[in-house]
Parts: C-alpha cells; sequence; structure tokens
C-alpha cells in the first residue's frame, strides 16, 4: 500500500553498525515495462530467529539510525502526510493528466503541465494552517526525448508557502540545483505555519512539467483519528491463502494501517490503505491461523490500534 507500492526483488544486508536492511524494488511500469524504483527498509531477527521487515509508514519521512536499533522500534518521524486528495490549482493541464493526480499518493498517476516552461506551476491546499516539516517532489517523465544514461540532467525549482493564498513566502529555492533529483525530498531547517504550498518550475530535463506525487509532510492541528471499530477477517475454505478484511469507516481518517501475522506477537507485515473501509488480503500460508490489527490516521496524527483479531 502506500504512494510507492510492492516489494519485488531484493536484498538483505547488513550496515557498519550491524543493523539489518532489505532493499526492494517498486513497479511503475507505465513508460516501461521494467520501470522501477528502490525501497529500504529496517529488517532484522526477532527472539526465535524469524526474519522480519518493518515496512510501517515506510514512505513516510523516517530518521535514519546513527546507531544498532531494534528494527520493531519505529523510526518513523510522526510527520504526517498533509495534502492527500486535497484542492490543487495549476498553471495549466495537458490532456487528461489533470491537477489531482498529483496528491492521489498512486506513483503511477500524475499531473503534467502544458509545458517545460519556467514558469508553470502546482498549488496545494492543506485545508487549513498546518505545521510543515518536509516536501518530497516526485517528478514524471511526459514527453521526455531522453534515453539511456544522460549525462548533466537536472531539476530546478522554486517552492513557496502562505497562510492565506495570498501573501507569499520563499520556502525552498533550488533554482541553482544542479543534481538529477527525480524523487526530491527536502527537510526544512525550522517548520513553518502554512496552508498553501506552491512550487513553481525553474527547468526540467526534458519534455513537460509533470509531477506524480507532491507530497507535504507534517502536523495538522485537528484530532487524531479514534481507534477502528468493527475489524471483521473472513477466510474461507476454498481459498485459505486469501482473506476479506471490512471495518466501520471512521469519520475523520484519511486511511489505515492493516498489521498481520502468524502470532499475536509477531505481526509482521503491514499494509497501508488510502479512502477504503475494506481489503482483500492475499499472502496467507494455508495451513497457519493468521492475527490481525488495524489503527487510522490522518493529518494530525495515529489513533491507537484495535484489539488483535485471530482467523484460523
Amino acid at each position: 500500500g502506500g504512494f510507492a507500492r510492492g516489494a519485488g526483488h531484493g536484498s538483505t544486508f547488513q550496515d557498519t553498525f550491524g543493523n539489518w536492511w532489505h532493499v526492494s524494488t517498486i513497479a511503475i511500469s507505465v513508460k516501461n515495462n521494467f520501470e522501477r524504483r528502490l525501497g529500504l527498509w529496517p529488517a532484522g531477527f526477532d527472539q526465535d530467529g524469524v526474519m522480519l521487515c518493518n515496512t510501517s509508514y515506510g514512505d513516510y519521512p523516517q530518521y535514519y539510525p546513527k546507531e544498532k536499533i531494534d528494527p520493531l522500534q519505529s523510526q518513523f518521524t510522526g510527520w504526517m502526510l498533509l495534502n492527500y486528495n486535497k484542492p490543487v490549482q495549476v498553471s495549466s493541464s495537458f490532456g487528461g493528466y489533470t491537477s489531482n493526480f498529483a496528491v492521489d499518493e498512486n506513483i503511477r498517476t500524475y499531473w503534467s503541465a502544458a509545458s517545460g516552461k519556467k514558469g508553470e506551476w502546482l498549488q496545494s491546499d492543506l485545508g487549513k494552517v498546518s505545521t510543515v516539516c518536509a516536501i518530497q517532489i516526485n517528478y514524471a517523465d511526459q514527453n521526455s526525448e531522453l534515453m539511456g544514461k544522460q549525462k548533466n540532467i537536472f531539476h530546478q525549482y522554486k517552492i513557496y508557502s502562505s497562510t492565506d493564498g495570498k501573501k507569499w513566502n520563499n520556502l525552498i529555492d533550488k533554482s541553482k540545483n544542479t543534481t538529477d533529483v527525480p524523487h526530491d525530498y527536502v527537510e526544512l531547517h525550522s517548520p513553518v505555519e502554512a496552508r498553501f504550498i506552491k512550487i513553481e518550475n525553474i527547468r526540467i530535463p526534458s519534455g513537460k512539467f509533470a509531477i506524480s506525487g507532491f507530497r507535504i509532510f507534517g502536523k495538522g492541528h485537528g484530532s487524531v483519528p479514534d481507534s477502528v471499530r468493527d475489524l471483521v477477517v473472513l477466510r474461507g475454505n476454498s481459498e485459505r491463502r486469501n482473506a476479506w478484511l471490512k471495518w466501520k469507516q471512521s469519520d475523520n481518517a484519511t486511511g489505515y494501517v492493516i498489521y498481520t501475522g502468524i502470532a499475536s506477537d509477531k505481526l509482521y507485515t503491514s499494509i497501508m490503505v488510502y479512502h477504503s473501509n475494506e481489503y482483500y488480503f492475499t499472502a496467507m500460508d494455508k495451513n497457519l491461523p493468521y492475527y490481525f490489527q488495524i489503527e487510522a490516521f490522518n493529518e494530525s496524527g495515529i489513533g491507537r490500534r484495535t484489539q488483535v483479531v485471530k482467523v484460523d
């Protein structure tokens, strides 16, 4: 689940502190069947020697450990996504690549401006003033003429913030950048209070100015969701590798994270679900019981997990 979905062909290794990591390929497969990205997740082994991988909120900002850590101890910053499916304004749009594809948390869809010219822009409305801590700009390829390995590829842009959509402050200036940053991530030196965040194109390597994910992270000033109610897990006998999960929709939830595993203290698999109150899970061993929990989240934080539900 989440923005960058999937955990394909991978490898597991240790860093200089002795921490285990798992690196995996993430499929995009829009412009080319082998269009991929890489995911990096904390990994390790529990007291029974069971290998685990912690992917919870794995495509949200994480702290990088500078010492030996417990992989089950979250390194999540707590900065939530502030602009999922929120209103967007743009300078122009090309074809069916409309503005809200830039904030739908799907790396395969994207907004494209009508050109790649300097001055094309996208503005995201957070709905209310929030604390902004970091921004990730995920570019997409539209009408690019570059093929194969290239030199001297770089992106340049400016980002502005505003509390009212009228008076703007300079937030990030990459107008002199000379680095290839197809997935640029900028952590602010100091958090800012803002409702509107605007990115203005200065230069792209080729094609049109296009963004698959304009992701703004920080903290909203509302209340976190309540614990999810009425979690039901249905596992039939016809195909015991699969289960249908359903729960009561939380009014103030942006999404949910499902945790599952082969024991109540081994819920090592996590799945992020947006804008839905059901999920079809297809990764079980048919001969083992499974255990499930779920939590809701929104712009202000994460709610309490439910009690563990067992299915035989």
